[in-house]
């Protein structure tokens, strides 16, 4: 894409109202990007634009956003050979690092490990069919964890495939709801609310209706008040906490009863979450400007759920030999 002449406004203003309002960061308010991004659109976004390549406008790569992304590289690129990259940081853009997209995807790599993460639920799944039996009460509840693991791993890729406002909403709004059936089904299994007892039965029912009506007001604050990054972070990691101390408790319980090595496997898995999770925090500049810490958090999450579903498993076999046993 050629940089020098005329603006396109109207072209900013479409490619504004698609993406809705870009979160600001250091690189945005470098003069050096500006004045990129202004010329880059005066020499490109006219009434003869520039040709965009097929596959990249099937993603909606349209001339101001090819500027944009052009104009990150050249300023990044810019300061790195000025300086070396303590002396020059690199700056983030819209939120993000400056990525290099693959086939238009912006971050190529956190989409291939988010692909990862919806084929261990998928084969999770077909564990869970083949082999537990269909009249284990509990299997429902395990296949219903998977269809919520497959649904955010879907948003999940398609928002890192193309940031726009709305991907940006069903990829937390998805997360939400798996990290949330995570915590839902958590007291169903350690607890047995699935037996029909009259008394577990009317907790299960109040369970399900706080845990949806929790969801309906997270995503209606996140969508009619704030959308606040800081609280739908805080939120979701209290969430995960509780189940996390919930199924280790469980996992030490069962191990005591069943004397089982597999029966150690959740507090283990949720010391390996644990530990991934960290690199959230240890977030880094994307190395060759792919990897970065959040896609690594995606591999680092594909190990414990094929481990999960291998746990599912034992756990459901033992469970329902012991039940026949009894009966």
């Amino acid at each position: 894409m050629r940089i020098p002449r005329q603006s396109a406004w109207q072209a900013a203003a479409l490619f504004c109202l698609l993406t809705g309002a870009a979160r600001a960061s250091l690189g945005d308010r470098l003069p050096d990007f500006k004045d990129c991004v202004q010329v880059c659109k005066e020499a490109n976004c006219g009434e003869t634009p520039s040709p965009i390549p097929f596959h990249r406008r099937l993603l909606l790569w349209d001339c101001p956003s090819e500027c944009d992304y052009t104009c990150q590289h050249v300023v990044t690129d810019k300061r790195l050979a000025r300086d070396p990259p303590y002396m020059q940081p690199i700056y983030q853009f819209h939120g993000k690092w400056p990525f290099y997209r693959f086939m238009g995807m912006q971050e190529p790599f956190s989409v291939i490990f988010s692909l990862f993460n919806f084929l261990s639920h998928d084969w999770g799944m077909t564990q869970l069919r083949e082999k537990i039996p269909a009249s284990y009460p509990l299997r429902k509840y395990y296949l219903l964890f998977g269809y919520f693991g497959l649904a955010s791993w879907i948003f999940s890729m398609i928002f890192h495939t193309r940031d726009f406002n709305a991907t940006e909403k069903l990829d937390y709004f998805a997360a939400g709801a798996s990290v949330l059936y995570g915590l839902y089904f958590a007291p169903i299994r350690v607890f047995r609310l699935d037996k029909k007892d009259p008394v577990k039965q009317s907790v299960l029912r109040a369970w399900t209706v706080l845990c949806v009506l929790l969801y309906t007001m997270h995503v209606l604050y996140l969508t009619l008040w704030s959308w606040d990054y800081t609280y739908n972070m805080a939120a979701n990691v209290a969430v995960g906490i509780v189940q996390n101390v919930l199924w280790s408790w469980f996992s030490y319980r069962q191990y005591k009863k069943v004397g089982r090595t597999w029966a150690m496997w959740p507090g283990l898995i949720v010391a390996w979450l644990i530990l991934a999770m960290s690199l959230e925090l240890l977030d880094f500049p994307p190395w060759k400007g792919m990897i970065d810490a959040h896609s690594l958090w995606h591999l680092g999450t594909v190990g414990p759920t094929i481990w999960w579903y291998n746990f599912l498993v034992k756990d459901a076999q033992e469970d329902y030999a012991g039940t026949r046993l009894k009966q």
